[in-house]
């Protein structure tokens, strides 16, 4: 799939939604902890993107899984459910209000589905054509 101008306004109009929602949440309650989600959410694939590097070549392994990259996407779903569990961690203390805690999950969901997208669509495919 060939990524035009199209793909790349509509992830950066959806990117854009979801830091609206964090943000919101936090002005509109006028408590900021919730801006750490954005924070959690940007650096999770971080991990996933250092580790991928470390797998063996093609003639190492028939599964091409080395551990390095099992640490990696393990360290990431670490920080996808810290990226989910910390507003309702922090509804449930009450020092976040319940709609705050629903906008940040649903504007960290935005920002981390958008970074996969924009990993998916422009990664450089592998294939020799």
């Amino acid at each position: 799939m060939v990524a035009g101008l199209k793909t790349v306004i509509l992830l950066s109009f959806v990117l854009a939604v979801g830091f609206l929602l964090i943000i919101l949440s936090c002005a509109l309650w006028a408590n900021w902890l919730p801006l750490l989600v954005a924070l959690t959410f940007v650096l999770a694939p971080l991990p996933n993107a250092l580790f991928a590097h470390c797998g063996g070549d093609e003639f190492s392994s028939s599964d091409g899984a080395t551990a390095a990259v099992d640490l990696g996407r393990f360290l990431t779903s670490i920080v996808v459910v810290t990226g989910f569990a910390f507003p309702i961690v922090l509804t449930h203390s009450e020092v976040v209000k319940p709609g705050a805690c629903v906008m940040s999950i649903i504007g960290g969901g935005l920002v981390y589905g958008t970074i996969l997208a924009y990993s998916a669509v422009f990664r450089q495919g592998d294939e020799y054509d």
